[in-house]
């Protein structure tokens, strides 16, 4: 563990507390506060859980606390803790008085004794057998969630689910149905409540810190989407895929909600794409035409963006300037500046009315794409019933509300993005854009001058506040849950985020842009710990396999693959460049009469029902004849010393033939740090020995400043080990 710990919090003196960073007055009347909790507990201290909750609901630690005081009490409450029989330690608890009123809980309430029967006691106790009944019953469940987002059919569905067409494994939602995704963001609905005068988006520039967040009702929104589509007629055609490569700002919302509503399709790429990757995505999508900006303003300095555009197709870009009205520099004939696009509708009448084009409900609406770490990367369709599974799983997971305000740093190139949008708007809650770096002091300062309630993270980002310090002085206290999803969480940095709000709950989300969701997330009816997943999300069933694709029980302590259940909603049955059949479910087991879909994960279910996602099956290794995961040796080494940021572990074979060789390659948070790999190796096989296995062996260890990652930030481990093996290739051969 990093940071100060004790042997047991019984332990814990005066001096240690001082020893955090605060006065002894403040130490003293700490203390004797936390003495006195443990007095009272005294004959439960051998439930270290127990003494965690009183602690957290006496509010003794508080966020304006140093980080070593909450690390001193978390690891000396749990420092006898048994993971091995347990798994993970708790850190946040649901109350019932407050479960009652999440959304799946009142839900639960309402529905859960006609649907449970007696077995139903209350959202708490009776979750997991109401994720069960929504399992076997998707179709129920699905017709009670649609009463609660802001869905509107023009033409209603048959049923929800048909199984009719066999070529689909997972069947057809929806069927018949026809309406237009974009309108259902932008009218106003009585349940979730929102009107035309309801915030729907409150962003602000980097620029701007000093200044009052600006804001856009739901009516000027919609308005604004409706003025960008009637400029979409004078140039494109229903069905045209259009891309955008900008970042989430109000404008590319803007944008976005408006292809959609004419009938077009969205073409997502991540602003961070250098021009052959631009080139790749609209090539693969065959795109009519782009929307950018001239430049990215990031930490005050300008990065090009048009340029790599440019140098990416020939495709007729409308460019958008990143500050004023006018774009900053020169642009091709063929091209529009955004103010010259709206110009071509300023003769018209009724310019902020649009009559939205509806369609089937399988129409694609949006191509996302995998992160091409592989080769070419896939191009994911979604259609509207996407959107509806992505918002719903937030509305059941994160408990997103009507008044809720919904932050999460992100771009409408990757899966998020979209997630996002959608999450707000079919929820009714705010949607708040940072435009700028989410790195520092202004992202920061946003949050508390917006007054955001929900807000989503990926761990690197947590890891760079706590490191830098940034968010030191600001008041979060509105946030009432957090999210994190993109990587593998660090305890430590979890413990850093979830002081800062007061203990609020951090939802782990883990799922797929194919999925159009999470498969694996946490949810406010169970307790969670910090780095695990607490449920399958709703409706979502899956299986752990072992190495000969048998599955283990479903209660049973176990690492494997996970295989899901086909009868997802939302997730694709078409990919755009690829085979379907082939990428999911070919050669896939079949479980009570299934055809099980492939994911790619593995995933280990802990004692105590928790999972942990130890990364893609292409990253498991073997070491003498015993399979494990980079992400559960990366989990350990990361501990092994004060001075590590962060670890990446690859297995090569050296000659190309006999067993793997583990090589842990280590990113120092000082680089300045003159370290012996030696002595690192040294650390780690003591790490490995003590938390994981004896028989690991630490091959090697190198230092680098810094890993090489995708642009949505996910660690390129196969990168890293083509170099290993290039260089070890080279010893061998000398």
């Amino acid at each position: 563990m990093e940071g100060v710990k004790k042997n047991s919090i019984r332990d814990v003196l005066q001096e240690d507390i001082e020893a955090t960073g605060i006065s002894p007055e403040d130490a003293r009347e700490f203390y004797l506060a936390l003495i006195d909790v443990i007095d009272r507990h005294l004959e439960e201290l051998g439930s270290e859980d127990v003494i965690w909750r009183e602690v957290m609901e006496a509010g003794i630690l508080k966020p304006s606390h140093p980080h070593p005081l909450h690390q001193l009490v978390y690891y000396s409450v749990y420092s006898s803790w048994d993971h091995a029989s347990r798994g993970p330690p708790p850190y946040w608890f649901p109350r019932l008085e407050s479960a009652r009123f999440t959304n799946v809980g009142r839900i639960m309430e309402v529905y859960g004794p006609k649907l449970l029967g007696s077995s139903y006691q209350d959202p708490i106790t009776s979750y997991s057998l109401f994720h069960k009944f929504s399992v076997q019953n998707p179709e129920v469940h699905w017709s009670i969630v649609l009463r609660e987002i802001s869905i509107i059919f023009r033409q209603s569905p048959k049923r929800i689910h048909d199984m009719t067409d066999k070529s689909k494994h997972g069947g057809s939602w929806f069927p018949g149905s026809v309406l237009n995704i974009a309108e259902c963001c932008l009218l106003p609905a009585y349940f979730p409540k929102k009107t035309d005068e309801s915030v729907a988006v409150v962003w602000r520039e980097e620029w701007d810190d000093d200044r009052p967040v600006n804001s856009l009702s739901l009516k000027e929104l919609r308005e604004q989407v409706m003025i960008v589509a009637n400029a979409l007629d004078t140039i494109f055609t229903k069905g045209d895929f259009i891309a955008i490569d900008m970042p989430m700002t109000v404008t590319a919302v803007i944008i976005y909600l408006a292809i959609i509503l004419a009938g077009c399709v969205v073409v997502s790429i991540a602003d961070s794409f250098a021009a052959r990757e631009i080139e790749s995505r609209m090539k693969i999508s065959n795109a009519k035409g782009i929307f950018t900006q001239d430049f990215i303003i990031r930490g005050g300095k300008r990065f090009p963006l048009y340029s790599r555009v440019v140098k990416g197709t020939n495709c007729k870009a409308i460019v958008i300037p990143a500050i004023g009205e006018e774009v900053g520099l020169e642009i091709r004939k063929n091209d529009l500046s955004w103010k010259n696009f709206l110009l071509r509708i300023a003769h018209k009448p009724r310019r902020c009315y649009y009559s939205p084009v509806y369609q089937p409900v399988e129409t694609t609406t949006n191509i996302l794409f995998s992160s091409g770490t592989t080769g070419e990367p896939k191009a994911i369709p979604w259609t509207q019933v996407s959107p509806i599974r992505c918002a719903a799983d937030t509305w059941s997971h994160n408990d997103v509300r009507a008044t809720d305000i919904f932050c999460w740093p992100t771009n409408l190139g990757w899966v998020m993005g979209p997630i996002l949008l959608y999450s707000c708007f079919i929820n009714g809650a705010t949607l708040a854009l940072y435009h700028g770096s989410p790195l520092g002091y202004g992202f920061g300062k946003f949050i508390q001058d917006s007054g955001v309630t929900l807000l989503g993270t990926v761990p690197s980002l947590v890891k760079t506040w706590k490191n830098t310090n940034c968010m030191a002085g600001f008041d979060w206290s509105k946030i009432r849950v957090l999210g994190t999803t993109g990587e593998s969480s660090n305890v430590d940095d979890n413990l850093w985020i979830s002081s800062k709000v007061g203990y609020k709950p951090i939802i782990e989300c883990c799922g797929g842009t194919e999925l159009a969701s999470a498969y694996i997330q946490g949810i406010l009816l169970q307790p969670q710990a910090f780095g695990a997943f607490s449920t399958p999300s709703l409706t979502t069933g899956f299986v752990i396999v072992d190495e000969k694709g048998v599955p283990y029980p479903d209660d049973e302590p176990c690492i494997g693959e996970v295989y899901l259940f086909p009868k997802h909603m939302g997730s694709t049955d078409r990919l755009l460049n690829a085979d379907h059949e082939k990428v999911y479910f070919d050669k896939m087991p079949t479980y009570r009469g299934m055809t099980l879909r492939r994911h790619g994960d593995i995933v280990q279910r802990t004692p105590g029902g928790y999972f942990m996602v130890l990364g893609r099956a292409d990253d498991t290794m073997n070491l003498g004849g015993i399979k494990t995961s980079s992400v559960e040796i990366e989990m350990v080494c990361n501990r092994a010393d004060e001075n590590i940021l962060e670890t990446a572990a690859v297995a090569i074979k050296i000659a190309g033939n006999g067993p793997e060789n583990l090589v842990i390659l280590v990113v120092l948070k000082n680089n300045s740090l003159k370290y012996e790999p030696s002595v690192l190796k040294s650390k780690f096989e003591k790490a490995i020995r003590e938390n994981l296995n004896p028989l690991f062996k630490v091959n090697y260890v190198k230092i680098l400043q810094h890993f090489p990652r995708t642009a949505s930030n996910k660690l390129l481990r196969r990168i890293l080990r083509d170099q290993m093996v290039h260089e070890f290739s080279l010893r061998h051969r000398l």
